[in-house]
């Protein structure tokens, strides 16, 4: 029968590998982190990589792939790896990988997020087909996971024509109503080894200039014409109405129940969903993100609602390591490969 020492944990050297690598170590695997060359630094420093693998370039993974076959590697995906790699290419991938792999095109393509939303009843903000129907603030998203580069926020089709021209390249967008309220992101976790639902942790981003240019008196906001940026820069820990949970459970179920009549077995695995919440606290989703987010990284040694549930500290990333050894011991890996 087949033991942990038999595999090994991978993930590409971005986003949130460091608390995968962490939590991997932590129940016991050996760990493997393929990085870009002079990006190291951080792996070897905080003593989380077993073997590390430099590449030139993200996109330069299946020149390696043969190596990590050969090891027995299972391969964690995260935000980089779906911004660099590409869904469509995610589905060329022969190491095992964990998570379904199809699902990651229903988040990229925000038009199919947006189906899936609907139809697992999530409240969503309205959606304007063109540019000359904006008649309030709305939002404009690029596709594809960028950490919210390149967003900018218009109140007319003039607004949208004048920001839309700094994005030549970037063709595919969602024109967005801007809700008013407090950005939350809900990290859950669906395991199909034991099938249930977790909640593991929440928090907020902190968005460049968008969040820091609070700080300035609104006079000088004027006079300093500074363009509005959305990139994300960091994360911070929230912790929730504890009258509001009961909601959060029945949306990540809504959405389990929906993915399964997408792509094949579903989701399962780290999952999250990017809402505002209003005055009312209506929660409207903007967006999924079908795999472990880097908001989950404030939690490496876990979130107050894990220590409800775990006697260990159990990040995110632990817990998907945690998936895959029980798998293994209940001979029934598959379950949790796709």
């Amino acid at each position: 029968m087949a033991s942990i020492k038999d595999y090994k944990i991978a993930t590409l050297g971005s986003h949130s590998a460091l608390q995968i690598l962490k939590g991997a170590h932590d129940e016991g695997f050996e760990t493997i982190c393929i990085c870009r060359k002079g990006y190291r630094k951080p792996y070897e420093s905080f003593k989380v990589a077993d073997e590390i693998i430099e590449i030139e370039h993200f996109h330069d993974f299946f020149e390696i792939e043969d190596q990590l076959i050969k090891k027995n590697a299972i391969l964690i995906p995260h935000g980089s790896f779906v911004a660099y790699i590409g869904p469509e290419k995610v589905k060329d991938i022969k190491v095992m990988h964990y998570g379904t792999r199809g699902i990651l095109e229903h988040e990229s393509d925000r038009e199919k997020a947006r189906k899936w939303l609907e139809k697992a009843k999530c409240k969503t903000p309205k959606i304007f087909k063109k540019p000359e129907e904006i008649d309030r603030p709305v939002i404009i998203k690029f596709h594809g996971a960028k950490g919210g580069k390149g967003y900018f926020i218009a109140n007319s089709p003039e607004d949208f024509y004048d920001s839309i021209k700094d994005f030549p390249e970037d063709e595919k967008y969602v024109i967005q109503e801007y809700i008013v309220g407090v950005p939350m992101y809900t990290h859950y976790f669906y395991s199909r080894v034991t099938e249930e639902l977790e909640v593991m942790s929440f928090d907020k981003r902190y968005e460049s200039n968008a969040d820091s240019i609070g700080r300035i008196a609104a006079r000088d906001q004027l006079d300093a014409n500074i363009k509005t940026s959305y990139t994300i820069t960091g994360n911070m820990p929230m912790v929730i109405r504890e009258s509001i949970l009961p909601e959060v459970f029945e949306m990540g179920e809504n959405i389990i129940k929906v993915s399964k009549e997408l792509v094949g077995d579903g989701l399962f695995g780290p999952f999250c969903l990017e809402a505002i919440v209003d005055p009312n606290l209506n929660f409207y989703v903007f967006e999924i993100s079908a795999r472990i987010v880097a908001g989950t990284n404030p939690y490496v040694d876990g979130s107050p609602y894990t220590w409800l549930r775990y006697d260990v500290p159990m990040s995110t990333g632990r817990r998907i390591a945690l998936d895959i050894k029980m798998a293994i011991e209940q001979d029934c890996l598959e379950k949790v490969l796709g």
